[in-house]
């Protein structure tokens, strides 16, 4: 928990430096070149050191979907997800720990798991991610996904007239399952946190949100949903409230600078400005809007409002990946073709910020982490400079950002603990990992969803397709 750094490069407002860094019980105590070594001697020639970002937004057991899911929008390609075999507590765990070392190995010390719950086995899915992120050592931020109204209600009725099917646990079963995961695995000085975390305004009522906030407010903790990540989601706010769905959520409480909104893809100016009043973050997630046609959320408007806006790779089944620099790259560029004002277009400095210091805000964690800042506490990632793909050496924040960087993390530390050493994860036997996976792996034909059969027809004719 205690190490030095010697000559390590780091940004500074203008440049660069090369100085070393000290830390001392998990803590960065000291910024200066010449420091007397404590602890371990860490060799940082050559390297760039930066804060650990944050995959601030994901689904981890979607891994054993990617790459098979149809091309759909959001609520056919749900309604085929649903159609798959379920998983089972074993996957869960190892999708966790692929999760996490796919989230490490692109430069992420955290991560927010909104995690999908096996019915009837709630709490133990929650213990096995947890038990996962443990063992690998990744700061973890789980967020049961909860909802409490079917999947045929997550989209407009148009003019038909609509019923839905209960969800299969009441509200109130719902509430008492959350309140009871906190008291088994909320525990923030062992780097696991739990949140609430309703999956959106499509599929959970008023009196669902409404528990959120109450134990949200009375255990101190962050709270995380999708919001208005398709243009049907737009539609049915309108028609359950009678106006937006930030004005809605606004009004019942749940926005705050202990709020993440993973996707906000249709947001009108008067949700952008309630967004940044409230202090809300987004969460970016380019890639699974780009995969499932969601649209591309106006990013630079957000930034501009004032709105504290990070990254997230979304679920692997979507993605399909867990590689954060990859979001980083995209969720930054994509912005260029949207605004032609050059002058707001995201910088790779800028886009490291937002996904260090952005990610951790919207955990209301920005006086603990997210900067090398002397007293925060050690989330870093050091780079290895020597790589081909950061070379020629020009500047390396621009390569990393903007280049296709492979095999970079050099070494990467949460709270202090070293997690990566000369590119391997020292934790967890990953080669294990990897075999694991291939054998509970198989092949998986396409086939026609007969869950998508019910809904397409419904959807294409609400949304105007026939």
């Amino acid at each position: 928990m205690s190490f030095t750094i010697k000559n390590v490069l780091l940004a500074t407002d203008d440049g660069y430096t090369t100085t070393d860094v000290q830390v001392v019980d998990g803590r960065i105590a000291a910024i200066a070149p010449n420091l007397e070594i404590v602890g371990t001697r860490i060799d940082g020639q050559n390297k760039l050191l930066l804060p650990g970002f944050v995959n601030a937004h994901t689904h981890s057991s979607e891994m054993w979907q990617r790459g098979v899911m149809s091309a759909y929008p959001l609520e056919l390609w749900l309604a085929e997800l649903y159609d798959f075999a379920p998983i089972d507590t074993e996957k869960v765990y190892l999708s966790a720990l692929g999760t996490a070392v796919e989230t490490l190995l692109s430069g992420g010390t955290s991560v927010v798991d909104h995690l999908v719950l096996i019915p009837g086995q709630e709490l133990e899915t929650i213990a096995c991610a947890v038990r996962a992120y443990k063992e690998v050592g990744i700061r973890a931020f789980v967020a049961p996904l909860i909802q409490d109204e079917s999947l045929t209600a997550g989209m407009p009725s148009g003019e038909s007239s609509q019923t839905h099917e209960p969800f299969f646990r009441s509200t109130v079963a719902t509430l008492e399952l959350i309140e009871e995961a906190v008291r088994q695995f909320h525990r923030p000085d062992e780097g696991v946190n739990i949140l609430v975390a309703p999956t959106g305004i499509q599929l959970c009522t008023d009196a669902l949100f409404e528990g959120c906030i109450e134990l949200s407010d009375r255990y101190n903790l962050c709270r995380h949903s999708h919001l208005l990540e398709t243009k049907a989601q737009e539609k049915l706010a309108q028609e359950k409230y009678g106006c937006s769905a930030v004005t809605h959520l606004k009004q019942i409480g749940y926005l705050g600078d202990r709020t993440s909104l993973a996707h906000c893809v249709w947001l009108n100016d008067a949700d952008i400005a309630i967004l940044a009043e409230t202090q809300s973050t987004v969460v970016h997630n380019p890639l699974s809007n780009l995969r499932l046609g969601s649209g591309i959320a106006p990013i630079l408007k957000y930034r501009q409002a004032g709105i504290n806006v990070t990254f997230g790779c979304d679920g692997a089944s979507s993605n399909d990946s867990q590689d954060l620099l990859e979001a980083i790259k995209i969720g930054s560029i994509l912005h260029n073709v949207t605004d032609f004002d050059y002058r707001q277009w995201i910088t790779p400095r800028q886009a490291v910020e937002m996904a260090s210091l952005g990610g951790v805000k919207g955990l209301n964690l920005a006086d603990k982490l997210g900067s090398i800042t002397v007293g925060k506490q050690a989330d870093l990632v050091m780079y290895d400079l020597t790589n081909l793909s950061l070379l020629p050496r020009t500047d390396p924040i621009g390569l990393l950002v903007l280049g296709r960087p492979t095999n970079v993390v050099h070494s990467a530390w949460v709270n202090g603990r070293q997690i990566i050493a000369n590119g391997q994860v020292t934790t967890i036997n990953v080669d294990k990992l990897r075999e694991e996976l291939l054998n509970l792996s198989e092949w998986v034909s396409k086939r026609q969803s007969q869950t998508v059969e019910q809904i397409e027809q419904h959807y294409r004719t609400v949304m105007g397709l026939i």
